[in-house]
């Protein structure tokens, strides 16, 4: 009786996902078996060493290593992650996402088509199945992102990772201030996690060592006229997102929020453009559309509201 030859589950969950390769997870009309993705060959030439035939990161190189390769097969966390920052890991390297350099850059050997095949094969092989809106779209490196002294990706901490805001954030729950970490709360993650072979961490280290605060560039700043308490936000259940954007989807955090020449400029001739994000037309919106939300369509100015729109709550 002839053997039947056993598929491996990773394989099987491959061949029922049959992912795309376009930013985020693009279903293709006809999903090719697993053992036909054309990345297959690619990955066990080019990343199977480390990471294992299976994406387990179980690979004979892998014990040498000072950090584990990632599971590819977890889609807790390689699920959320989305396409643009797997193609940036294999062409540009893991420093490049501030992932441990000991992942090398294939851009010298690998074409684009090549680069897309693999990260569709990469797909195939977690599970469960993430559904499409699950994943993040990007872009994950969006222009106007100041360069910080470490490269602290929120893609990977609060996005692949699924770490809340306020465990590095703490204050925003109690204060006017969300706050920044210290370099103790950091550490009490990084002296186990990733505590060699990351240039990144080596960095946050250097400054727990010389007992040193991280001289972060600030990003976002009201003007000095303007009262804003996170505390009343977060009491009041508004999500960081609704200001802060879709921020653990970033890799980098731009500044590009506030008042702008080109709205005023619009407002001057008599358009009536949009507030931009972080402006107070926009913030004033937003409470107007929180108190409608409630049933409250004409609120007081000053009483009765559930977001209020006295000008003393910010300017006093």
């Amino acid at each position: 009786m002839r053997a039947t030859p056993i598929v491996p589950v990773a394989l099987v969950v491959g061949a029922l996902l049959g992912w795309g390769s376009g930013t985020g997870l693009a279903r293709r009309a006809d999903p090719p078996a697993a053992e036909g993705l054309p990345g297959k060959a690619l990955f066990a030439q080019y990343c199977a060493a480390c990471h294992g035939a299976e994406g387990r990161g179980d690979g004979p190189s892998a014990a040498s290593l000072p950090i584990k390769p990632w599971n590819l097969t977890e889609a807790r966390v390689l699920g959320h992650l989305p396409d643009e920052f797997i193609r940036l890991t294999i062409t540009k390297g893991g420093a490049a996402v501030g992932l441990s350099p000991l992942m090398p850059a294939w851009e010298a050997y690998l074409g684009q088509e090549q680069v897309a095949d693999l990260v569709a094969y990469i797909r195939s092989l977690a599970g469960p199945r993430q559904e499409p809106r699950e994943v993040f779209a990007g872009p994950i490196d969006p222009p106007g992102a100041p360069v910080q002294p470490i490269l602290f990706s929120h893609l990977i901490h609060a996005g692949a990772f699924q770490i809340s805001c306020q465990y590095c954030h703490a204050d925003a729950r109690r204060s006017q201030y969300a706050g920044l970490p210290s370099v103790e709360r950091c550490m009490g993650c990084h002296k186990i996690v990733a505590a060699a072979g990351n240039p990144e961490v080596q960095k946050l280290q250097g400054y727990w060592q010389r007992r040193e605060p991280i001289p972060w560039v600030r990003i976002y700043k009201v003007p000095e006229f303007v009262y804003f308490q996170h505390r009343g936000h977060i009491r009041a259940g508004v999500a960081c997102q609704t200001c802060h954007g879709q921020i653990q989807q970033l890799m980098r955090v731009p500044a590009i929020e506030g008042p702008n020449r080109v709205n005023d400029l619009l407002n001057l001739v008599g358009l009536t453009p949009a507030p931009a994000p972080l402006s107070m037309g926009w913030c004033v919106e937003c409470h107007r559309a929180t108190n409608r939300a409630h049933g409250i369509d004409q609120p007081s100015v000053s009483a009765g509201t559930a977001a209020p729109l006295d000008c003393v709550t910010c300017h006093h």
